[in-house]
């Protein structure tokens, strides 16, 4: 019973739709301005900045999500605010997926 339970739950999340990949294409056109300050190859080009080449895609999305609803407010929460505020949440998944398929 046990087995059956655990076989369930492990479906249903693998199923879950806040689970799904991101179209990595469209998210490229919309990184486009984030390369100013996290580098065309998602490299930093500045001191301090974080690079987003290979970085985890759900965490990109919680990252980006938290920024837009004023959650997140420490180091440069005031550039990155406006610029989270402009992406649908649907923009924010292609973005992180764009990221995160970088190697």
């Amino acid at each position: 019973m046990k087995k059956v339970l655990a076989l369930t739950l492990l479906a249903t999340v693998m199923s879950a739709p806040s689970l799904a990949a991101g179209d990595a294409e469209a998210g490229k056109a919309k990184a486009a301005v984030c390369a100013a300050c996290h580098g065309a190859d998602g490299v930093a080009m500045i001191p301090g900045y974080p690079n987003l080449k290979g970085q985890n895609e759900q965490y990109l999305v919680s990252a980006l999500k938290a920024y837009k609803n004023k959650e997140r407010n420490g180091g440069m929460a005031a550039v990155m605010q406006p610029q989270a505020a402009m992406l649908s949440d649907t923009d924010m998944v292609n973005v992180a997926a764009y990221f995160s398929q970088m190697k």
